[in-house]
């Protein structure tokens, strides 16, 4: 789930120019979102960061997942929107800000963006880009090693694990990306899977 909006408005933004219409759509689209901010703070959960999850998900014998996630475009995104390339890419969609400062940049290129300080923990770093929760869901409650030894109580506790993967990948890996191209989700799904080795279900 992403959570990462600004509640604030700009009229100056060429991008949403264009008179009340465009206004009222974008104010009706961020009252739309409040409910799964919501949901978020509901459950108590608070984002660890990757370096937490690393401390389990690190040994080959657990599945590498950690240096899987390191050595892959997602734990790059953050740095992506520093680019030259892609403050050009900002700029030509209208946007006055540098890519790394711009929502509609942020929103697919960073976890945890424009969210409360109490809802990120101490080793929390915004600049991982797309981290473990960005697709599990905000760990603080499942991270035991206990609960996620327990999958059912893991994901009672707040763990998210997507039984249908492309309808997840696609909320960002779409046309509304100016870089986007087209992919076979499965294709790129087997240069990063994580799963745990069989043996340590």
């Amino acid at each position: 789930m992403y959570l990462q909006f600004k509640l604030n408005y700009n009229p100056d933004s060429s991008i949403l120019s264009g008179g009340f219409m465009k206004y009222s759509f974008y104010s009706l689209f961020t009252i739309l979102l409040l409910p799964f901010a919501s949901i978020l703070c509901q459950s108590g959960n608070t984002y660890i960061g990757a370096e937490a999850c690393s401390m389990c998900h690190k040994s080959e014998k657990q599945g590498s997942q950690f240096s899987i996630w390191k050595n892959s475009a997602h734990a790059k995104a953050f740095e992506t929107l520093k680019t030259d390339t892609a403050n050009q890419i900002a700029k030509e969609k209208g946007f006055k800000e540098p890519a790394a400062e711009t929502w509609e940049c942020l929103k697919c290129h960073v976890t945890g963006y424009n969210l409360d300080a109490t809802l990120l923990g101490e080793k929390f770093k915004v600049e991982d880009g797309v981290q473990c929760e960005t697709c599990h869901g905000a760990g603080s409650a499942y991270k035991d090693m206990k609960v996620m030894k327990d999958k059912n109580l893991a994901i009672e506790k707040g763990l998210i694990v997507h039984e249908k993967l492309e309808e997840f990948c696609v909320s960002c890996h779409n046309n509304e990306s100016p870089t986007f191209v087209e992919m076979d989700i499965k294709v790129a799904w087997e240069k990063i899977k994580h799963n745990i080795p069989e043996e340590k279900k």
